[in-house]
């Protein structure tokens, strides 16, 4: 029935706001979009954005300052960014950095790039149930930005949005995987890349991303180490290694390329084939019955990924690009995580605890075997070294870290 209301709800505002042409065009793009052939993609960057950055690049790409600051003075920050859906990793570590901010006294407005429609209210309920410690006002980047000290982007698409705001605000762009790799060479390849270029101050999720933005485009950049939360990840001592400690952990995102589901997959089924009495606990997205035997949990809130990793022996993480936030949670709570071996995962995830091993079925297969089938004492001692190993990695260093830079780049550009 929500989903019913919250249909109604995005057509009425849509007729509002664009009244009957465009909700006639926008159903008429619908179904062309249905008939597209397959691959073809719809560009998340408008004829308007274009425009805008032409006129910017023939001016010599000079972008606003901040708004009148003095350094005793709290900061106001924008961020834009597309409505999170529940649990999303991009959003969960963007609303920490907001939340650290707010903490430090400083404003933050959350703007949302909505190309649906849906109504900013179904967006405010999702931001409070699953990221209740933000306080940011969230309003519709449609309405425009208002003046302030900074505006951050948050993905190739909401760059173009940014570089075409009138606002003050020193450009800045979380950054947070390398976004052209998302997709095949292309057009959206190239215009992704091309926001690498927008003169934009880049604060970027580990130092991997950071060394390739200014190595390979000349941009300024700084980073923040990535945190975990140790308040609900950790180390459940009412769990047996022996007696409970017995599953293998996956995150399923089919959805998501570089995560590598297909090859996790295969990498799966060998380990199951020697393995048969190891319980296989899937989570996350939904996919079809694979050819092992398996536990799938859906989407899990993060008290309940704690529970599940207190109860694995090993979890399977994998990526093609920057390396997800999964392996240091699944640490914090024992769990080893195997790891397909990649500079740009050691550089951001230096931790001896780590299982890193080629990214080949058998070798993940191999190395997940290896762990199940250690001796509990050997087990006993991994658990240990691996939750101690994160004990100083908090979400609060990164903030702190985002907020000194920030104070820096106001103070110097105005």
């Amino acid at each position: 029935m929500a989903g019913v209301v919250n249909r109604i709800r995005q057509t009425q505002k849509l007729w509002r706001t664009e009244g009957a042409s465009g909700v006639v065009y926008r159903v008429r793009a619908r179904a062309a979009n249905r008939l597209m052939p397959a691959g073809s993609r719809r560009l998340v960057v408008t004829r308007d954005d274009f425009l805008r950055t032409a006129e910017i690049a023939r001016n010599g790409w000079v972008l606003p300052g901040p708004e009148n600051w003095q350094s005793n003075e709290p900061l106001k920050v924008a961020w834009v960014c597309t409505p999170p859906a529940p649990g999303s990793g991009g959003h969960t570590t963007m609303f920490r950095i907001v939340a650290a901010l707010e903490k430090a006294g400083h404003t933050c407005v959350v703007y949302l790039q909505d190309q649906h429609g849906w109504d900013i209210e179904q967006h405010r309920e999702t931001i409070e149930k699953w990221w209740p410690s933000v306080r940011a006002e969230i309003r519709d980047l449609a309405d425009g930005v208002e003046d302030c000290h900074a505006i951050f982007a948050t993905g190739w698409g909401t760059a173009y949005a940014v570089l075409g705001s009138n606002a003050k605000g020193v450009r800045c762009y979380l950054v947070q995987d390398y976004e052209p790799a998302f997709t095949p060479a292309g057009s959206e390849y190239l215009l992704a890349e091309a926001t690498y270029r927008f003169g934009f101050y880049g604060i970027t999720a580990g130092k991997w991303l950071s060394n390739l933005l200014t190595s390979n485009y000349g941009m300024d950049t700084d980073y923040f180490d990535f945190g975990c939360d140790l308040d609900v990840y950790g180390l459940d001592r009412s769990v047996g290694v022996d007696r409970d400690r017995v599953g293998v952990a996956y995150y399923c995102r089919p959805s998501t390329p570089r995560r590598a589901h297909e090859l996790a997959i295969f990498a799966l089924d060998l380990f199951a084939s020697a393995h048969p009495e190891v319980e296989i606990h899937l989570y996350g997205e939904a996919i079809g019955p694979p050819p092992f035997r398996t536990t799938h949990h859906g989407l899990l809130s993060p008290p309940e990924l704690g529970a599940l990793y207190n109860r694995c022996i090993a979890g399977l993480v994998l990526s093609a690009t920057n390396v997800s936030l999964v392996p240091l949670e699944m640490l914090a709570a024992g769990c080893i995580p195997v790891v397909n071996d990649a500079a740009q995962n050691r550089i951001v995830l230096d931790n001896p605890n780590v299982e890193y091993v080629p990214a080949t079925p058998y070798d993940l297969a191999d190395a997940l075997s290896r762990l199940v089938e250690r001796s509990a004492a050997e087990r006993a001692t991994a658990v240990e070294s691996a939750s101690i190993s994160v004990k100083s990695t908090s979400w609060e260093s990164a903030g702190s870290k985002v907020e000194s830079t920030l104070r820096r780049l106001v103070a110097e550009r105005i």
